[in-house]
């Protein structure tokens, strides 16, 4: 399955991490992080997150990310979807509310493979 695939890679980055503990940016980076992932905080609005540095963005992590969560609104999220193409990043995890039909489209037309659910429930 699709979703299995994607958890079975290591190298994760959270698009939309906060410092929030309520938010559900906060929740899936600390998880991730709590399950042994190597995982990246992507967020233009904090320098560091929960001890680690932040990034402003996709092209500034040290590496290139397995899987891209998306924790972001749909709008926020295709000039993500163009960057992470850009980088020959394949595997987007969307959180329930981040996607609409056209960012659907523009996955597909970049050749990715998106799985749709809530990777907090997934990794109970």
């Amino acid at each position: 399955m699709l979703e299995e695939m994607m958890l079975e890679k290591k190298v994760w980055a959270v698009v939309g991490a906060n410092e929030d503990p309520g938010k559900y940016g906060n929740m899936i980076y600390r998880k991730l992080l709590l399950r042994g992932y190597e995982v990246y905080p992507v967020n233009p609005s904090y320098e560091n997150l929960e001890g680690h540095k932040c990034y402003c963005d996709l092209s500034s992590l040290p590496v290139k990310p397995d899987v891209i969560d998306m924790v972001v609104s749909p709008k926020r999220g295709k000039p993500v979807i163009e960057e992470a193409a850009k980088l020959g990043i394949k595997n987007i995890w969307l959180q329930p509310g981040t996607h609409d039909e056209e960012l659907l489209k523009l996955i597909e037309d970049k050749g990715m493979t998106a799985v749709q659910a809530c990777v907090l429930v997934a990794l109970r």
